[in-house]
């Protein structure tokens, strides 16, 4: 491959960082939103996350087994092509202002992204020399938080209208006037999903016409484990403790990631005092301490053990959220920002201990971390099903059993001495 196309090639699917970057760092914004516009619980909001996350954690293995077939080139197309249509259509769903609608939108958009993460990590790894590998993917893992950012700040910008009724202003309407505002609050989203929708398909044009090399893992085609059915192969890649130990890790951790961001806006409208645009502007505050926080890790990983900063990581995120449950004021808002920021290393030191020493079951051993997202399905519902019963302060009590467990991982994990980061979210 030529220099300028290796470049070109860089580009493109360090683009694919920023996209499911920033389609993931929307939720926030559309928990919220979908709550106003469809008129919902805080249970039935917290689907929205549930949709992206169970696309996770169902399409990653098909999406190894996909690219054993058709490569790595085809299942990033196939996955662009997913994650357009699903963009496309929320056009619809914000004319028929269905919630169902929207969330089936949702899972097709994070199917294509399950299609994306799975091959982007490994992708980066092998375009261009192997010695400048973890600069490449770091570099990449930069603009996957740089996405986080622009998505909250353009995200609320474009989609929340700074307009929230009181229970009281909604009985004053004549079921007309609601329903106009209700129609008016759903179509904002049209047209920022639609340019989320034709750039997907540009990258994607722009990716099938460039040359990518097919990517071998050491050791692959050489097992004397590949005539074993797939279950088989799932039964023994679980023997493997490690790999089983850091699957549950990773399925907590993305439980807390979800919850904390998810119910942000929410938490500081209701805490803090505050209207829907000064929260999103938390909002955007918080995932900016994220973006800061993986620079500032990856540099205190250079002195300290990473394992040992996750366990320091994950017992300070247990004390800001219980802080953050029982002061009032803007300081507990200050508290969950502080938490975004120490969440910054878990995600990618959790991954890499898990897949240590797999060898040619590395690509099916990633598909079942990355299946472990799914906890961004299950613990944001509890969470929402938690504030509708008490209050939000009380259901951040959620996250903080999360990040727990993430301790008590690091604990078991203290003899590791050193951890090759290579995946971000």
């Amino acid at each position: 491959m030529s220099k300028n196309k290796n470049t070109l090639a860089v580009v493109l699917i360090t683009s694919l960082f920023f996209i499911w970057g920033f389609a993931l760092n929307l939720n926030p914004i559309l928990i919220p939103h979908l709550k106003k516009a469809c008129q919902l619980s805080d249970l039935q909001s917290s689907l929205v996350d549930s949709a992206a996350y169970f696309a996770y954690f169902l399409l990653p293995i098909p999406a190894a087994q996909f690219m054993k077939r058709y490569g790595y080139k085809g299942g990033i197309l196939f996955g662009l092509i997913l994650f357009s249509v699903g963009a496309f259509l929320f056009f619809p769903a914000s004319i028929v202002r269905n919630y169902a609608f929207f969330l089936g939108a949702l899972f097709i958009i994070f199917s294509g992204a399950a299609f994306l993460e799975t091959a982007a990590n490994p992708y980066i790894s092998v375009l261009g020399d192997p010695e400048s590998a973890t600069q490449r993917i770091n570099f990449a893992q930069t603009f996957n938080g740089l996405a986080a950012v622009l998505a909250s700040y353009l995200g609320g910008k474009a989609i929340l209208s700074g307009k929230v009724l009181t229970p009281d202003q909604e009985k004053a309407m004549s079921s007309l006037q609601l329903n106009n505002y209700l129609n008016k609050e759903a179509s904002s989203v049209q047209l920022p999903f639609l340019i989320i929708a034709v750039t997907v398909l540009i990258v994607a044009i722009l990716l099938w016409r460039t040359h990518l090399p097919e990517i071998v893992e050491e050791g692959e085609g050489l097992s004397q484990h590949e005539d074993r059915t797939f279950l088989e192969r799932i039964a023994d890649l679980l023997n493997e403790k490690g790999l089983r130990f850091g699957v549950v890790a990773q399925f907590f951790y993305v439980g807390g990631q979800a919850c904390v961001g998810s119910f942000l806006i929410r938490f500081s409208e209701r805490v803090a005092g505050v209207d829907e645009a000064a929260a999103n502007n938390y909002l955007t505050m918080a995932l900016f301490a994220f973006l800061a926080g993986r620079f500032i890790g990856t540099f205190l990983m250079s002195f300290i053990n990473p394992v040992k900063l996750l366990a320091i990581y994950g017992i300070t995120n247990v004390s800001l959220i219980v802080l953050s449950v029982f002061l009032h004021g803007k300081f507990p808002v200050y508290a969950l920002i502080g938490v975004e920021f120490f969440m910054s290393i878990m995600f990618p030191t959790i991954f890499s201990l898990s897949i240590r020493g797999l060898g040619a079951k590395t690509k099916e051993g990633s598909s079942l971390v990355i299946m472990a997202i799914v906890g961004g399905a299950i613990f944001p519902p509890i969470m929402g099903k938690l504030s509708d019963m008490t209050n939000i302060q009380i259901a951040y009590l959620v996250p903080a059993a999360c990040f727990l467990f993430v301790f008590y991982f690091a604990i078991r994990n203290l003899k590791v001495k050193e951890v090759k980061l290579t995946v971000s979210h």
